[in-house]
């Protein structure tokens, strides 16, 4: 006999939801809570490029209508880098250690000099 279980996944019809897990130190590492309204690819650039996550680890992404998951760190940071390049902005220094795991060994980070 199966048991239902209640979903905790958002109930919209066929949208992709993208969460960050983030990395406290000592604490360990979390599925940031995020405002339904704002699990969406755009914002979760957004929010990694301007610096609202500690030490982001990865992006999943999820679709419950389609029934798919899929980590996608690398073309988050591709992304990212990609933006970064277009307006001549550094890469935040919480988002270096997620660049050296998804972008791959190729990618040179700006040097700072301060």
């Amino acid at each position: 006999m199966r048991r239902w279980t209640p979903s905790i996944a958002p109930n919209r019809d066929d949208q992709n939801i993208y969460l960050v897990e983030d990395c406290f130190d000592r604490q360990g590492c979390v599925w940031r809570e995020a405002d339904a309204e704002r699990t969406d690819l755009e914002t979760v650039i957004s929010d990694l490029m301007s610096g609202q996550y500690n030490n982001p680890l990865r992006v999943i992404a999820f679709n419950t209508a389609e029934h798919w998951s899929e980590d996608v760190s690398a073309d988050v940071a591709l992304e990212i880098e990609r933006r970064a390049d277009l307006s001549n902005r550094e890469i935040s220094r919480a988002l270096e250690d997620f660049f050296e795991r998804h972008a791959g060994l190729n990618r040179q980070l700006a040097l700072r000099l301060a």
